[in-house]
Protein backbone atom coordinates (compact mmCIF):
# COMPACT_ATOMS: atom_id res chain seq x y z
CA UNK A 1 0.00 0.00 0.00
CA UNK A 2 1.71 3.01 -1.11
CA UNK A 3 2.37 6.06 1.60
CA UNK A 4 0.42 9.05 1.80
CA UNK A 5 -0.25 11.70 -1.32
CA UNK A 6 0.54 15.43 -0.02
CA UNK A 7 -1.41 17.68 -2.53
CA UNK A 8 0.27 18.33 -5.28
CA UNK A 9 2.63 21.66 -5.73
CA UNK A 10 3.97 22.28 -9.41
CA UNK A 11 7.51 23.29 -9.73
CA UNK A 12 8.68 26.57 -11.38
CA UNK A 13 10.41 26.56 -15.20
CA UNK A 14 13.55 27.86 -14.82
CA UNK A 15 16.09 27.75 -12.10
CA UNK A 16 17.02 31.02 -10.75
CA UNK A 17 20.83 32.04 -11.10
CA UNK A 18 21.15 34.06 -8.19
CA UNK A 19 18.92 34.19 -4.47
CA UNK A 20 19.79 35.45 -1.44
CA UNK A 21 19.18 31.85 0.20
CA UNK A 22 18.79 28.28 -0.86
CA UNK A 23 16.52 26.09 0.83
CA UNK A 24 17.42 22.33 0.66
CA UNK A 25 14.26 20.56 1.37
CA UNK A 26 10.55 20.89 0.82
CA UNK A 27 9.14 19.29 4.29
CA UNK A 28 7.46 21.14 6.96
CA UNK A 29 11.20 22.87 8.38
CA UNK A 30 12.03 23.90 4.90
CA UNK A 31 8.72 25.37 3.54
CA UNK A 32 8.51 27.48 6.80
CA UNK A 33 11.89 28.66 6.28
CA UNK A 34 11.39 30.22 3.02
CA UNK A 35 7.84 31.38 3.63
CA UNK A 36 9.18 33.41 6.52
CA UNK A 37 11.99 34.47 4.30
CA UNK A 38 10.06 35.28 1.00
CA UNK A 39 8.09 37.38 3.67
CA UNK A 40 10.59 39.34 4.39
CA UNK A 41 11.45 40.50 0.86
CA UNK A 42 14.48 38.21 0.91
CA UNK A 43 14.92 35.86 -2.55
CA UNK A 44 14.53 32.82 -1.56
CA UNK A 45 14.98 29.00 -3.89
CA UNK A 46 13.74 25.84 -2.41
CA UNK A 47 15.14 22.80 -3.70
CA UNK A 48 13.55 19.30 -2.87
CA UNK A 49 15.11 16.07 -4.57
CA UNK A 50 11.09 14.70 -4.62
CA UNK A 51 7.89 16.17 -4.25
CA UNK A 52 6.97 18.72 -1.28
CA UNK A 53 5.81 16.91 1.96
CA UNK A 54 7.10 13.67 -0.20
CA UNK A 55 8.28 12.35 3.44
CA UNK A 56 8.40 12.41 6.87
CA UNK A 57 6.02 16.20 6.43
CA UNK A 58 2.96 14.26 5.03
CA UNK A 59 4.07 10.73 7.39
CA UNK A 60 3.61 12.12 10.63
CA UNK A 61 0.47 11.92 13.50
CA UNK A 62 -0.32 15.28 12.71
CA UNK A 63 -0.18 16.67 16.10
CA UNK A 64 0.59 20.11 17.09
CA UNK A 65 1.65 19.68 20.53
CA UNK A 66 3.33 21.47 22.97
CA UNK A 67 2.60 18.63 26.07
CA UNK A 68 5.22 15.78 26.80
CA UNK A 69 8.00 18.06 25.04
CA UNK A 70 11.64 18.36 26.09
CA UNK A 71 11.74 21.52 27.89
CA UNK A 72 14.24 23.28 25.55
CA UNK A 73 11.44 23.28 23.35
CA UNK A 74 8.56 24.61 25.00
CA UNK A 75 9.32 28.78 24.43
CA UNK A 76 10.06 27.73 20.57
CA UNK A 77 6.79 25.53 20.61
CA UNK A 78 4.39 28.00 22.19
CA UNK A 79 6.18 30.53 18.97
CA UNK A 80 4.89 28.03 16.55
CA UNK A 81 1.14 27.29 18.15
CA UNK A 82 0.94 31.56 17.86
CA UNK A 83 1.77 30.68 14.02
CA UNK A 84 -0.43 27.76 13.35
CA UNK A 85 -2.98 29.80 14.78
CA UNK A 86 -2.94 33.05 11.99
CA UNK A 87 -1.41 30.73 8.95
CA UNK A 88 -3.87 29.70 7.10
CA UNK A 89 -4.87 33.26 6.57
CA UNK A 90 -1.15 34.19 6.32
CA UNK A 91 -0.84 31.92 3.08
CA UNK A 92 -3.75 32.47 1.95
CA UNK A 93 -4.77 28.19 2.21
CA UNK A 94 -6.29 25.17 4.17
CA UNK A 95 -3.23 23.40 6.39
CA UNK A 96 -5.97 21.76 8.82
CA UNK A 97 -5.09 23.03 11.89
CA UNK A 98 -7.51 22.86 14.80
CA UNK A 99 -6.94 23.71 18.71
CA UNK A 100 -8.52 20.60 19.67
CA UNK A 101 -6.79 19.52 22.91
CA UNK A 102 -4.50 16.75 23.35
CA UNK A 103 -4.65 13.76 26.06
CA UNK A 104 -1.58 11.98 27.35
CA UNK A 105 -3.41 9.11 29.42
CA UNK A 106 -1.84 7.74 32.87
CA UNK A 107 -1.94 3.81 32.77
CA UNK A 108 -0.46 3.55 35.91
CA UNK A 109 1.00 5.35 39.33
CA UNK A 110 4.39 5.39 37.31
CA UNK A 111 3.15 7.27 34.17
CA UNK A 112 0.73 9.17 36.18
CA UNK A 113 4.09 10.04 38.76
CA UNK A 114 5.79 11.66 34.87
CA UNK A 115 2.89 13.26 33.59
CA UNK A 116 2.88 15.60 36.85
CA UNK A 117 6.46 15.73 36.65
CA UNK A 118 6.14 17.39 33.30
CA UNK A 119 3.41 19.42 34.48
CA UNK A 120 6.02 21.51 36.17
CA UNK A 121 7.91 22.53 33.41
CA UNK A 122 4.52 24.82 32.21
CA UNK A 123 5.21 26.75 35.10
CA UNK A 124 4.37 30.36 34.50
CA UNK A 125 3.69 29.84 31.06
CA UNK A 126 -0.06 29.95 31.52
CA UNK A 127 -1.56 27.10 28.81
CA UNK A 128 -3.84 25.99 31.02
CA UNK A 129 -2.65 22.47 30.66
CA UNK A 130 -4.00 20.33 33.70
CA UNK A 131 -4.29 16.62 34.90
CA UNK A 132 -8.36 15.80 34.59
CA UNK A 133 -9.79 12.37 35.87
CA UNK A 134 -13.48 11.13 36.55
CA UNK A 135 -15.91 13.03 34.74
CA UNK A 136 -14.03 15.92 32.98
CA UNK A 137 -11.92 13.14 31.45
CA UNK A 138 -15.05 10.99 30.35
CA UNK A 139 -16.61 14.34 28.80
CA UNK A 140 -13.18 14.70 26.72
CA UNK A 141 -12.87 10.98 25.90
CA UNK A 142 -16.66 10.07 25.36
CA UNK A 143 -17.43 6.20 25.33
CA UNK A 144 -14.29 5.11 25.91
CA UNK A 145 -13.50 2.02 27.67
CA UNK A 146 -10.19 2.20 28.15
CA UNK A 147 -10.45 3.12 32.50
CA UNK A 148 -7.52 5.70 32.67
CA UNK A 149 -7.53 6.86 36.03
CA UNK A 150 -6.31 10.35 34.97
CA UNK A 151 -4.46 12.36 32.06
CA UNK A 152 -2.42 15.19 31.05
CA UNK A 153 -5.13 17.63 29.10
CA UNK A 154 -3.44 19.94 26.80
CA UNK A 155 -5.86 21.92 25.69
CA UNK A 156 -3.82 24.78 23.60
CA UNK A 157 -2.27 21.68 21.35
CA UNK A 158 -4.49 20.70 18.16
CA UNK A 159 -3.97 18.99 14.90
CA UNK A 160 -3.21 19.84 11.19
CA UNK A 161 -3.41 17.63 8.04
CA UNK A 162 -0.06 16.81 7.13
CA UNK A 163 -0.88 16.24 3.56
CA UNK A 164 -2.00 19.76 3.55
CA UNK A 165 0.36 21.70 5.69
CA UNK A 166 3.90 21.65 3.98
CA UNK A 167 2.30 22.28 0.50
CA UNK A 168 0.21 25.23 1.42
CA UNK A 169 3.03 26.55 2.74
CA UNK A 170 5.06 26.00 -0.48
CA UNK A 171 2.65 28.13 -1.90
CA UNK A 172 2.58 30.76 0.44
CA UNK A 173 6.15 31.01 0.03
CA UNK A 174 5.74 31.29 -4.05
CA UNK A 175 3.04 34.11 -3.62
CA UNK A 176 5.75 35.99 -1.71
CA UNK A 177 8.40 35.69 -4.63
CA UNK A 178 10.14 32.49 -3.93
CA UNK A 179 10.98 29.67 -6.45
CA UNK A 180 9.92 26.48 -5.58
CA UNK A 181 11.87 23.40 -7.59
CA UNK A 182 10.61 19.65 -7.51
CA UNK A 183 12.48 16.63 -8.73
CA UNK A 184 15.82 18.63 -8.27
CA UNK A 185 18.28 17.84 -5.70
CA UNK A 186 20.77 19.84 -4.44
CA UNK A 187 24.19 18.29 -5.25
CA UNK A 188 26.63 20.02 -3.00
CA UNK A 189 27.47 23.94 -1.71
CA UNK A 190 29.81 25.99 -3.33
CA UNK A 191 32.45 27.31 -0.83
CA UNK A 192 34.75 30.24 -2.00
CA UNK A 193 37.02 32.06 -0.10
CA UNK A 194 35.71 29.93 3.63
CA UNK A 195 31.94 30.87 3.13
CA UNK A 196 29.05 30.39 1.29
CA UNK A 197 29.15 30.89 -2.46
CA UNK A 198 26.43 29.17 -3.78
CA UNK A 199 24.97 25.62 -4.72
CA UNK A 200 25.19 22.74 -7.03
CA UNK A 201 22.24 21.54 -8.08
CA UNK A 202 21.42 18.19 -10.58
CA UNK A 203 19.92 21.31 -12.98
CA UNK A 204 23.08 23.87 -12.53
CA UNK A 205 24.77 26.02 -9.61
CA UNK A 206 22.80 28.89 -8.62
CA UNK A 207 25.02 31.92 -6.85
CA UNK A 208 23.73 32.65 -3.18
CA UNK A 209 25.01 34.03 0.44
CA UNK A 210 23.20 31.48 2.72
CA UNK A 211 22.04 27.72 2.62
CA UNK A 212 19.44 26.04 4.77
CA UNK A 213 20.15 22.48 5.06
CA UNK A 214 16.37 21.19 6.12
CA UNK A 215 16.79 17.87 4.41
CA UNK A 216 14.93 15.74 7.37
CA UNK A 217 16.52 11.89 7.11
CA UNK A 218 19.33 13.16 4.61
CA UNK A 219 20.66 16.02 6.01
CA UNK A 220 23.65 13.60 7.85
CA UNK A 221 24.70 12.48 4.08
CA UNK A 222 24.61 15.91 2.73
CA UNK A 223 26.11 17.52 5.86
CA UNK A 224 29.09 14.65 5.72
CA UNK A 225 30.22 15.59 2.18
CA UNK A 226 30.86 18.69 3.09
CA UNK A 227 32.74 18.02 5.91
CA UNK A 228 30.40 18.67 8.62
CA UNK A 229 30.25 16.23 11.20
CA UNK A 230 26.08 16.00 12.13
CA UNK A 231 25.35 13.08 14.67
CA UNK A 232 21.67 11.88 13.11
CA UNK A 233 20.30 8.36 12.82
CA UNK A 234 16.87 7.26 11.40
CA UNK A 235 13.80 5.92 13.36
CA UNK A 236 10.86 3.83 11.00
CA UNK A 237 7.08 5.00 12.35
CA UNK A 238 4.67 2.75 11.28
CA UNK A 239 0.92 4.46 10.89
CA UNK A 240 -2.59 3.82 9.28
CA UNK A 241 -5.61 6.21 8.81
CA UNK A 242 -9.18 4.97 8.61
CA UNK A 243 -12.25 5.28 6.99
CA UNK A 244 -14.89 8.02 8.52
CA UNK A 245 -16.78 7.06 11.52
CA UNK A 246 -19.16 9.16 13.80
CA UNK A 247 -19.27 9.84 16.72
CA UNK A 248 -15.58 9.87 17.99
CA UNK A 249 -13.16 11.68 19.81
CA UNK A 250 -12.42 14.62 19.04
CA UNK A 251 -9.25 15.32 21.03
CA UNK A 252 -6.44 13.36 20.59
CA UNK A 253 -4.75 11.29 22.89
CA UNK A 254 -1.77 9.11 23.50
CA UNK A 255 -1.41 6.19 25.45
CA UNK A 256 1.30 3.01 25.80
CA UNK A 257 -0.81 1.45 23.45
CA UNK A 258 -1.87 3.69 20.77
CA UNK A 259 -2.30 7.19 19.78
CA UNK A 260 -5.04 8.82 17.95
CA UNK A 261 -6.22 12.16 16.26
CA UNK A 262 -9.21 13.16 14.46
CA UNK A 263 -8.81 13.62 10.81
CA UNK A 264 -10.54 16.59 8.85
CA UNK A 265 -11.81 14.01 6.30
CA UNK A 266 -13.56 12.34 9.78
CA UNK A 267 -11.49 9.48 9.95
CA UNK A 268 -8.66 8.84 12.68
CA UNK A 269 -4.88 8.92 12.38
CA UNK A 270 -3.51 5.67 14.76
CA UNK A 271 -0.06 4.62 15.40
CA UNK A 272 1.42 3.11 18.36
CA UNK A 273 1.82 5.06 21.35
CA UNK A 274 5.60 3.49 22.36
CA UNK A 275 6.96 1.28 19.33
CA UNK A 276 9.24 2.36 16.62
CA UNK A 277 12.13 0.32 14.56
CA UNK A 278 15.58 0.87 14.53
CA UNK A 279 17.36 -0.58 11.54
CA UNK A 280 20.43 -1.30 12.09
CA UNK A 281 23.03 0.29 9.46
CA UNK A 282 26.68 1.69 9.47
CA UNK A 283 26.15 4.60 11.22
CA UNK A 284 24.51 2.98 14.11
CA UNK A 285 28.27 1.81 14.69
CA UNK A 286 29.66 4.83 14.09
CA UNK A 287 27.49 7.01 15.94
CA UNK A 288 27.13 3.82 18.89
CA UNK A 289 28.65 6.35 21.77
CA UNK A 290 26.90 9.70 21.03
CA UNK A 291 23.44 7.69 21.13
CA UNK A 292 23.74 5.27 23.73
CA UNK A 293 22.20 7.37 26.30
CA UNK A 294 19.38 7.94 24.45
CA UNK A 295 19.35 4.19 23.34
CA UNK A 296 19.23 3.32 27.22
CA UNK A 297 15.96 6.03 28.40
CA UNK A 298 14.12 4.58 25.19
CA UNK A 299 15.42 0.82 24.94
CA UNK A 300 11.43 0.06 25.68
CA UNK A 301 10.48 1.62 22.63
CA UNK A 302 12.64 0.32 20.17
CA UNK A 303 12.89 -2.38 18.15
CA UNK A 304 16.12 -3.02 16.89
CA UNK A 305 16.04 -5.36 13.26
CA UNK A 306 18.96 -5.95 10.90
CA UNK A 307 16.93 -5.48 7.28
CA UNK A 308 17.72 -4.39 3.55
CA UNK A 309 18.64 -1.03 4.98
CA UNK A 310 22.09 -2.46 6.12
CA UNK A 311 22.62 -3.09 2.46
CA UNK A 312 21.54 0.41 1.08
CA UNK A 313 23.41 2.44 3.17
CA UNK A 314 26.67 0.20 3.27
CA UNK A 315 26.10 1.13 -0.78
CA UNK A 316 25.56 4.94 -0.21
CA UNK A 317 28.39 7.22 -2.10
CA UNK A 318 29.29 8.72 1.37
CA UNK A 319 31.56 11.61 -0.75
CA UNK A 320 31.10 13.24 -4.54
CA UNK A 321 31.83 15.67 -6.94
CA UNK A 322 29.28 18.24 -8.29
CA UNK A 323 29.21 16.62 -11.48
CA UNK A 324 28.08 13.03 -10.32
CA UNK A 325 25.02 12.00 -9.30
CA UNK A 326 24.21 11.28 -5.84
CA UNK A 327 21.71 9.11 -3.71
CA UNK A 328 19.55 11.72 -3.47
CA UNK A 329 18.70 11.22 -7.43
CA UNK A 330 18.69 7.72 -6.65
CA UNK A 331 16.02 7.87 -4.24
CA UNK A 332 13.95 10.77 -4.75
CA UNK A 333 11.28 9.69 -1.80
CA UNK A 334 11.80 7.03 1.18
CA UNK A 335 9.13 5.17 1.23
CA UNK A 336 9.08 2.34 3.94
CA UNK A 337 7.50 -0.51 4.76
CA UNK A 338 5.25 -0.34 7.48
CA UNK A 339 5.46 -2.67 10.56
CA UNK A 340 2.51 -5.22 10.06
CA UNK A 341 3.13 -5.95 13.93
CA UNK A 342 2.83 -2.29 15.30
CA UNK A 343 -0.34 -1.50 12.44
CA UNK A 344 -1.89 -4.90 14.60
CA UNK A 345 -1.24 -3.90 17.73
CA UNK A 346 -2.35 -0.19 17.60
CA UNK A 347 -5.77 -0.93 15.74
CA UNK A 348 -6.72 -3.75 18.24
CA UNK A 349 -5.86 -1.35 21.27
CA UNK A 350 -7.69 1.36 19.07
CA UNK A 351 -10.87 -0.24 18.95
CA UNK A 352 -10.71 -1.92 22.74
CA UNK A 353 -10.60 1.61 23.67
CA UNK A 354 -13.36 2.98 21.22
CA UNK A 355 -15.78 0.75 20.24
CA UNK A 356 -17.38 3.01 17.90
CA UNK A 357 -13.78 2.17 15.72
CA UNK A 358 -15.38 -0.89 15.20
CA UNK A 359 -17.72 0.91 12.33
CA UNK A 360 -14.23 2.01 10.26
CA UNK A 361 -11.73 0.64 8.28
CA UNK A 362 -8.35 0.90 7.36
CA UNK A 363 -7.80 2.62 4.36
CA UNK A 364 -4.02 2.99 4.21
CA UNK A 365 -1.10 2.56 6.15
CA UNK A 366 2.66 3.84 5.34
CA UNK A 367 5.41 4.20 7.15
CA UNK A 368 8.41 7.24 7.54
CA UNK A 369 11.82 7.84 8.62
CA UNK A 370 12.28 9.99 11.83
CA UNK A 371 15.31 12.21 12.00
CA UNK A 372 17.02 11.54 15.57
CA UNK A 373 19.99 13.78 17.45
CA UNK A 374 21.19 12.01 20.40
CA UNK A 375 19.13 14.24 22.81
CA UNK A 376 16.23 14.08 20.61
CA UNK A 377 15.97 17.92 20.23
CA UNK A 378 16.86 19.56 16.65
CA UNK A 379 19.60 21.54 15.25
CA UNK A 380 18.92 25.12 14.69
CA UNK A 381 22.23 26.64 13.96
CA UNK A 382 24.89 28.40 11.91
CA UNK A 383 27.66 26.21 10.78
CA UNK A 384 30.78 28.03 12.83
CA UNK A 385 33.12 26.55 10.19
CA UNK A 386 31.37 27.75 6.76
CA UNK A 387 29.52 31.11 7.39
CA UNK A 388 26.77 31.12 5.65
CA UNK A 389 25.53 27.68 6.28
CA UNK A 390 22.46 27.15 8.25
CA UNK A 391 21.35 23.79 9.74
CA UNK A 392 18.01 22.61 10.73
CA UNK A 393 17.15 19.16 11.35
CA UNK A 394 16.96 16.31 13.60
CA UNK A 395 13.90 17.03 14.85
CA UNK A 396 13.40 13.47 16.10
CA UNK A 397 10.04 13.22 16.20
CA UNK A 398 8.37 16.36 16.94
CA UNK A 399 8.61 18.56 13.60
CA UNK A 400 5.44 18.99 12.16
CA UNK A 401 4.12 20.91 14.76
CA UNK A 402 7.27 22.88 15.74
CA UNK A 403 7.99 23.58 11.89
CA UNK A 404 6.72 26.93 11.83
CA UNK A 405 8.13 28.06 14.89
CA UNK A 406 11.54 26.91 13.74
CA UNK A 407 11.08 27.87 10.26
CA UNK A 408 10.76 31.46 11.68
CA UNK A 409 13.45 30.66 13.97
CA UNK A 410 16.10 29.35 11.15
CA UNK A 411 14.75 33.07 9.07
CA UNK A 412 15.95 34.45 11.96
CA UNK A 413 19.41 33.41 11.73
CA UNK A 414 19.41 33.85 8.57
CA UNK A 415 18.64 37.74 8.50
CA UNK A 416 20.53 38.23 12.13
CA UNK A 417 17.21 39.87 13.61
CA UNK A 418 16.95 39.28 17.25
CA UNK A 419 15.92 35.59 17.31
CA UNK A 420 12.01 34.79 18.19
CA UNK A 421 13.38 32.37 20.81
CA UNK A 422 16.93 31.60 22.02
CA UNK A 423 18.71 29.40 20.46
CA UNK A 424 22.00 27.97 22.39
CA UNK A 425 20.34 24.70 23.28
CA UNK A 426 19.96 24.02 19.16
CA UNK A 427 23.17 24.79 18.52
CA UNK A 428 25.48 22.45 16.56
CA UNK A 429 28.47 23.05 18.42
CA UNK A 430 26.79 21.12 21.24
CA UNK A 431 27.97 17.64 20.32
CA UNK A 432 31.74 18.67 20.18
CA UNK A 433 32.03 21.68 22.73
CA UNK A 434 31.65 18.89 25.63
CA UNK A 435 28.25 20.10 26.62
CA UNK A 436 26.09 17.17 28.28
CA UNK A 437 24.07 15.58 25.43
CA UNK A 438 21.04 13.67 25.96
CA UNK A 439 17.44 13.76 25.98
CA UNK A 440 15.51 15.06 28.77
CA UNK A 441 15.29 12.51 31.26
CA UNK A 442 11.38 13.60 32.20
CA UNK A 443 10.38 13.79 28.38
Amino acid sequence: MPGPKPNPVEPDLCLPKAVDVVVIGGGIIGTSTAFELAERGYSVLLCEKGQIAGEQSSRNWGWVRLGMRDPREIPLMQEAIRIWQGLDERIGRKTGYVQSGILFGASGERSARNLHRWLENLEGYQTGAKMVSGSELDDLLPDNTMGLNEALYTPQDGRAEPQWAAPAIAEGARDKGAAIMTSCAVRSIDVQAGRIAGVFTERGRVACEQVVLAGGAWSRLFAGNAGIELPQLKVLNTVLRTSPVEPGPQAALWSDDFAVRRRADGGYTIASGHENTVDIVPDSFRLALRFLPAFRQEWRSLRFRLSRRWLTEAGQDRSWLPTDVTPFEHCRVLDPEPSQKALRQAWASARKAFPVLEQAEIVQSWAGMIDVTPDAIPVISHVDDIPGMIIATGFSGHGFGIGPGAGRLVADLATQTTPCVDPTAFRLSRFTDGSKVRPDPGY
